[in-house]
Protein backbone atom coordinates (compact mmCIF):
# COMPACT_ATOMS: atom_id res chain seq x y z
CA UNK A 1 0.00 0.00 0.00
CA UNK A 2 1.28 3.45 -0.94
CA UNK A 3 0.03 6.74 0.52
CA UNK A 4 0.63 10.13 -1.07
CA UNK A 5 0.52 13.03 1.41
CA UNK A 6 0.29 16.46 -0.21
CA UNK A 7 1.86 19.33 1.70
CA UNK A 8 2.17 23.05 1.12
CA UNK A 9 4.04 23.36 4.45
CA UNK A 10 1.03 24.91 6.17
CA UNK A 11 -0.30 23.78 9.55
CA UNK A 12 -3.32 22.15 7.94
CA UNK A 13 -1.20 20.14 5.51
CA UNK A 14 1.10 19.06 8.33
CA UNK A 15 -1.95 17.46 9.95
CA UNK A 16 -2.42 15.52 6.72
CA UNK A 17 1.18 14.29 6.81
CA UNK A 18 0.82 13.18 10.42
CA UNK A 19 -2.46 11.36 9.70
CA UNK A 20 -0.85 9.67 6.70
CA UNK A 21 1.93 8.50 9.01
CA UNK A 22 -0.52 6.90 11.42
CA UNK A 23 -2.37 5.18 8.58
CA UNK A 24 0.90 3.91 7.13
CA UNK A 25 1.93 2.51 10.49
CA UNK A 26 -1.39 0.72 10.93
CA UNK A 27 -1.30 -0.77 7.43
CA UNK A 28 2.40 -1.40 6.83
CA UNK A 29 2.36 1.17 4.02
CA UNK A 30 4.96 3.55 2.65
CA UNK A 31 4.51 7.28 2.13
CA UNK A 32 5.50 9.85 -0.45
CA UNK A 33 5.36 13.46 0.65
CA UNK A 34 4.68 15.67 -2.35
CA UNK A 35 4.95 19.43 -2.72
CA UNK A 36 3.89 21.29 -5.87
CA UNK A 37 5.92 24.29 -7.00
CA UNK A 38 4.17 26.90 -9.15
CA UNK A 39 5.75 26.74 -12.61
CA UNK A 40 4.17 30.01 -13.78
CA UNK A 41 7.30 31.98 -12.91
CA UNK A 42 10.92 32.30 -14.13
CA UNK A 43 12.66 28.94 -14.37
CA UNK A 44 15.53 29.95 -12.08
CA UNK A 45 12.96 30.74 -9.40
CA UNK A 46 11.22 27.40 -10.01
CA UNK A 47 14.58 25.64 -9.57
CA UNK A 48 15.27 27.57 -6.37
CA UNK A 49 11.87 26.71 -4.91
CA UNK A 50 12.35 23.06 -5.89
CA UNK A 51 15.61 22.84 -3.94
CA UNK A 52 14.11 24.58 -0.93
CA UNK A 53 11.05 22.32 -0.99
CA UNK A 54 13.23 19.22 -1.17
CA UNK A 55 15.18 20.45 1.84
CA UNK A 56 12.02 21.10 3.88
CA UNK A 57 10.48 17.75 2.93
CA UNK A 58 13.64 15.98 4.06
CA UNK A 59 13.51 17.82 7.39
CA UNK A 60 9.83 16.90 7.86
CA UNK A 61 10.51 13.23 7.20
CA UNK A 62 13.16 13.29 9.91
CA UNK A 63 11.23 15.44 12.40
CA UNK A 64 7.57 14.35 12.32
CA UNK A 65 7.04 11.70 14.98
CA UNK A 66 4.29 9.88 13.06
CA UNK A 67 6.75 9.20 10.20
CA UNK A 68 9.34 7.54 12.45
CA UNK A 69 10.07 4.04 11.17
CA UNK A 70 7.89 4.54 8.07
CA UNK A 71 9.35 4.16 4.59
CA UNK A 72 9.05 7.78 3.47
CA UNK A 73 10.03 9.54 0.25
CA UNK A 74 10.08 13.18 -0.85
CA UNK A 75 8.80 14.34 -4.24
CA UNK A 76 8.66 17.86 -5.67
CA UNK A 77 6.75 18.53 -8.89
CA UNK A 78 6.00 21.72 -10.82
CA UNK A 79 2.61 22.83 -12.10
CA UNK A 80 -0.85 23.71 -10.85
CA UNK A 81 -1.45 22.26 -7.37
CA UNK A 82 -4.28 19.85 -8.27
CA UNK A 83 -2.63 18.68 -11.50
CA UNK A 84 0.73 18.22 -9.78
CA UNK A 85 -0.85 16.14 -7.03
CA UNK A 86 -2.66 13.93 -9.55
CA UNK A 87 0.52 13.40 -11.58
CA UNK A 88 2.43 12.54 -8.41
CA UNK A 89 -0.29 10.09 -7.35
CA UNK A 90 -0.18 8.41 -10.75
CA UNK A 91 3.62 8.18 -10.83
CA UNK A 92 3.78 6.63 -7.36
CA UNK A 93 0.77 4.35 -7.94
CA UNK A 94 -0.82 5.78 -4.83
CA UNK A 95 -3.66 3.87 -3.20
CA UNK A 96 -4.70 6.93 -1.19
CA UNK A 97 -4.12 10.68 -1.37
CA UNK A 98 -4.13 12.51 1.97
CA UNK A 99 -4.61 16.30 2.02
CA UNK A 100 -5.26 19.01 4.57
CA UNK A 101 -8.63 20.74 4.72
CA UNK A 102 -8.96 23.63 2.31
CA UNK A 103 -9.05 27.25 3.37
CA UNK A 104 -12.49 28.84 3.28
CA UNK A 105 -12.32 31.27 0.33
CA UNK A 106 -15.98 31.52 -0.58
CA UNK A 107 -15.87 33.43 -3.87
CA UNK A 108 -12.89 31.51 -5.22
CA UNK A 109 -14.39 28.20 -4.08
CA UNK A 110 -17.60 28.96 -5.97
CA UNK A 111 -15.78 29.94 -9.15
CA UNK A 112 -13.07 27.28 -9.48
CA UNK A 113 -13.37 24.92 -6.54
CA UNK A 114 -10.64 24.19 -4.04
CA UNK A 115 -7.58 22.15 -4.87
CA UNK A 116 -8.85 19.18 -2.90
CA UNK A 117 -12.24 19.26 -4.63
CA UNK A 118 -10.55 19.38 -8.04
CA UNK A 119 -8.36 16.42 -7.11
CA UNK A 120 -11.48 14.49 -6.05
CA UNK A 121 -13.58 15.48 -9.08
CA UNK A 122 -10.98 14.85 -11.76
CA UNK A 123 -8.82 12.06 -10.36
CA UNK A 124 -9.32 8.31 -9.88
CA UNK A 125 -7.82 8.23 -6.39
CA UNK A 126 -9.52 7.99 -2.98
CA UNK A 127 -8.81 11.24 -1.14
CA UNK A 128 -8.73 11.67 2.63
CA UNK A 129 -9.29 15.27 3.72
CA UNK A 130 -7.91 15.82 7.22
CA UNK A 131 -9.78 18.44 9.24
CA UNK A 132 -9.00 17.58 12.83
CA UNK A 133 -6.03 17.31 15.15
CA UNK A 134 -4.12 14.04 14.91
CA UNK A 135 -3.78 12.39 18.31
CA UNK A 136 -4.59 8.70 17.71
CA UNK A 137 -5.68 6.20 15.10
CA UNK A 138 -9.29 6.24 13.95
CA UNK A 139 -11.59 4.49 16.40
CA UNK A 140 -15.00 5.10 14.81
CA UNK A 141 -16.07 5.53 11.21
CA UNK A 142 -19.35 6.48 9.55
CA UNK A 143 -20.13 5.61 5.92
CA UNK A 144 -22.95 7.20 3.93
CA UNK A 145 -24.81 4.65 1.81
CA UNK A 146 -27.50 5.39 -0.77
CA UNK A 147 -27.62 1.84 -2.19
CA UNK A 148 -25.71 2.90 -5.30
CA UNK A 149 -22.57 1.31 -6.74
CA UNK A 150 -20.45 4.37 -5.81
CA UNK A 151 -21.50 4.22 -2.15
CA UNK A 152 -20.78 0.48 -2.05
CA UNK A 153 -17.38 1.09 -3.63
CA UNK A 154 -16.66 3.81 -1.04
CA UNK A 155 -17.39 1.47 1.88
CA UNK A 156 -15.30 -1.36 0.47
CA UNK A 157 -12.45 1.01 -0.42
CA UNK A 158 -12.45 2.49 3.08
CA UNK A 159 -12.28 -0.98 4.56
CA UNK A 160 -9.51 -2.07 2.17
CA UNK A 161 -7.49 1.03 3.06
CA UNK A 162 -7.85 0.26 6.74
CA UNK A 163 -9.58 3.53 7.56
CA UNK A 164 -12.12 1.81 9.73
CA UNK A 165 -9.34 -0.63 10.68
CA UNK A 166 -10.26 -1.96 14.08
CA UNK A 167 -12.67 0.93 14.48
CA UNK A 168 -16.40 0.53 14.64
CA UNK A 169 -17.96 1.18 11.23
CA UNK A 170 -21.52 2.52 11.21
CA UNK A 171 -23.71 3.19 8.17
CA UNK A 172 -26.12 6.07 7.57
CA UNK A 173 -28.89 6.14 4.99
CA UNK A 174 -31.36 8.95 4.23
CA UNK A 175 -34.89 8.40 2.97
CA UNK A 176 -37.52 10.87 1.81
CA UNK A 177 -41.23 9.92 2.09
CA UNK A 178 -42.17 11.57 -1.19
CA UNK A 179 -45.93 11.93 -0.61
CA UNK A 180 -45.61 13.43 2.90
CA UNK A 181 -46.04 16.99 1.68
CA UNK A 182 -49.05 16.10 -0.44
CA UNK A 183 -50.71 14.30 2.47
CA UNK A 184 -50.19 17.32 4.68
CA UNK A 185 -51.49 19.67 1.98
CA UNK A 186 -54.56 17.44 1.59
CA UNK A 187 -55.34 17.94 5.27
CA UNK A 188 -54.88 14.37 6.46
CA UNK A 189 -54.40 13.81 10.17
CA UNK A 190 -50.98 13.84 11.81
CA UNK A 191 -51.44 10.19 12.79
CA UNK A 192 -52.06 9.21 9.16
CA UNK A 193 -48.98 11.09 8.01
CA UNK A 194 -46.86 9.54 10.77
CA UNK A 195 -48.03 6.06 9.74
CA UNK A 196 -47.08 6.82 6.15
CA UNK A 197 -43.60 7.97 7.23
CA UNK A 198 -43.20 4.90 9.47
CA UNK A 199 -44.11 2.62 6.56
CA UNK A 200 -41.60 4.44 4.34
CA UNK A 201 -38.93 3.90 6.99
CA UNK A 202 -39.70 0.18 7.15
CA UNK A 203 -39.45 -0.10 3.34
CA UNK A 204 -36.14 1.80 3.34
CA UNK A 205 -34.81 -0.45 6.10
CA UNK A 206 -35.74 -3.63 4.23
CA UNK A 207 -34.19 -2.31 1.02
CA UNK A 208 -30.97 -1.37 2.81
CA UNK A 209 -30.72 -4.75 4.53
CA UNK A 210 -31.22 -6.50 1.19
CA UNK A 211 -28.54 -4.28 -0.37
CA UNK A 212 -26.06 -5.03 2.42
CA UNK A 213 -26.79 -8.77 2.31
CA UNK A 214 -26.35 -8.90 -1.47
CA UNK A 215 -22.96 -7.17 -1.24
CA UNK A 216 -21.39 -8.99 1.67
CA UNK A 217 -21.92 -6.24 4.24
CA UNK A 218 -24.57 -7.97 6.34
CA UNK A 219 -22.40 -7.74 9.46
CA UNK A 220 -23.02 -3.98 9.50
CA UNK A 221 -26.80 -4.28 9.92
CA UNK A 222 -26.56 -3.73 13.65
CA UNK A 223 -24.87 -0.37 13.23
CA UNK A 224 -26.98 1.32 10.57
CA UNK A 225 -28.90 4.58 10.96
CA UNK A 226 -31.89 5.21 8.70
CA UNK A 227 -33.18 8.76 9.01
CA UNK A 228 -35.77 10.89 7.25
CA UNK A 229 -34.42 13.89 5.34
CA UNK A 230 -32.17 14.97 2.52
CA UNK A 231 -28.82 13.15 2.30
CA UNK A 232 -26.70 16.07 3.49
CA UNK A 233 -29.07 16.99 6.35
CA UNK A 234 -29.12 13.40 7.58
CA UNK A 235 -25.34 12.93 7.28
CA UNK A 236 -24.66 16.20 9.09
CA UNK A 237 -27.10 15.35 11.89
CA UNK A 238 -25.69 11.86 12.45
CA UNK A 239 -22.12 13.20 12.39
CA UNK A 240 -23.09 15.73 15.05
CA UNK A 241 -24.82 13.09 17.19
CA UNK A 242 -22.36 10.21 16.93
CA UNK A 243 -19.12 12.20 16.40
CA UNK A 244 -17.24 9.60 14.32
CA UNK A 245 -13.52 10.05 13.71
CA UNK A 246 -13.88 9.76 9.93
CA UNK A 247 -16.73 9.97 7.40
CA UNK A 248 -16.67 7.85 4.23
CA UNK A 249 -18.56 9.07 1.15
CA UNK A 250 -18.66 8.06 -2.49
CA UNK A 251 -18.72 10.45 -5.44
CA UNK A 252 -20.94 9.93 -8.44
CA UNK A 253 -18.50 11.06 -11.11
CA UNK A 254 -20.63 13.66 -12.90
CA UNK A 255 -18.91 15.20 -15.87
CA UNK A 256 -18.98 18.32 -17.99
CA UNK A 257 -21.12 21.30 -17.08
CA UNK A 258 -23.15 19.31 -14.53
CA UNK A 259 -19.97 18.67 -12.58
CA UNK A 260 -19.16 22.40 -12.51
CA UNK A 261 -22.57 23.79 -11.69
CA UNK A 262 -24.46 21.16 -9.69
CA UNK A 263 -23.40 20.86 -6.06
CA UNK A 264 -23.17 17.23 -5.01
CA UNK A 265 -23.70 15.83 -1.53
CA UNK A 266 -19.98 15.08 -1.36
CA UNK A 267 -19.04 18.66 -2.21
CA UNK A 268 -21.44 19.99 0.41
CA UNK A 269 -20.01 17.57 2.97
CA UNK A 270 -16.44 18.60 2.13
CA UNK A 271 -17.22 22.29 2.42
CA UNK A 272 -19.42 22.17 5.50
CA UNK A 273 -18.46 19.41 7.95
CA UNK A 274 -15.56 19.71 10.37
CA UNK A 275 -14.54 16.05 10.27
CA UNK A 276 -11.97 13.93 8.47
CA UNK A 277 -13.58 12.76 5.21
CA UNK A 278 -12.64 9.98 2.81
CA UNK A 279 -14.07 10.72 -0.66
CA UNK A 280 -13.96 7.75 -3.00
CA UNK A 281 -14.49 8.13 -6.78
CA UNK A 282 -16.49 5.54 -8.73
CA UNK A 283 -14.73 2.62 -10.38
CA UNK A 284 -13.61 3.46 -13.89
Amino acid sequence: MHILAATDFSTRSQLAVRRAGLLARDNGAEITLVHVVDDDQPQDLVALERREAERILGEQIGAIAELSGIRSHALVVAGDPFDGILRAAASTRADLVVMGAHRKQLLRDIMVGTTIERVIRTGPFPVLMVNREVDQTYRTALAAVDMSEPSLNAIKTGMALGLPGKAQLALVHAFLPLAKGKLSYAGLSRETIERYVADARVRATKELIAFLDANGLDDHRRSMRIEEGSPFEVIAAVVEQSKPDVLIVGTHGRSGIAKMLLGSVTEEVLRSLDIDILAVPPLR
